[in-house]
């Protein structure tokens, strides 16, 4: 009887186990490889006109040059609902929509966006308190669309 467990728990271990094993061994090989390849693709001496991050930068800027301006404006206002709060944002966008009347078309669609945001940070009660007439009623929509 003891010999058939044994050879049922050899049979138990099989292939997967033996797989699991090679992984165990291999696995963090390739990750100190790879650890080791990304570093010294960064440039260290400072000097960033040899750095790929720098090409990456360059080419960031590029699109953010070619970016339009309620998309800029979007950005900036979901950046200024996570440091302050929601009221600041919607405030700021208004601002700029009297400012802009260009960006009026943007505006429930910014406003959406700002709603939606608000209930990941603020949850939905406390992102709904923020709630104002800027884009007729988009930020209330928003905050609904997330929640709902």
């Amino acid at each position: 009887m003891k010999h058939s467990s044994t050879r049922q728990t050899r049979r138990g271990r099989g292939p997967a186990h033996r797989i699991g094993r090679s992984l165990a061994f291999v696995l963090p090989v390739v990750l100190v490889l790879s650890g080791t390849l990304a570093v010294t693709r960064v440039d260290w001496s400072g000097d960033p006109s040899d750095s790929v991050l720098a090409a990456s930068e360059a080419s960031s800027s590029k699109a953010s040059s070619a970016r339009a301006p309620h998309e800029v404006l979007r950005d900036r206002l979901l950046t200024e609902l996570q440091e302050e709060d929601p009221g600041v944002a919607l405030t700021h966008l208004q601002q700029a929509v009297n400012e802009r009347p260009s960006l009026a078309d943007h505006c429930a669609t910014i406003a959406r966006a700002l709603g939606r945001a608000a209930v990941k940070a603020y949850g939905p009660t406390r992102a709904q308190s923020y709630a104002r007439p800027v884009c007729d009623t988009a930020f209330a929509s928003g905050v609904l669309a997330a929640h709902g």
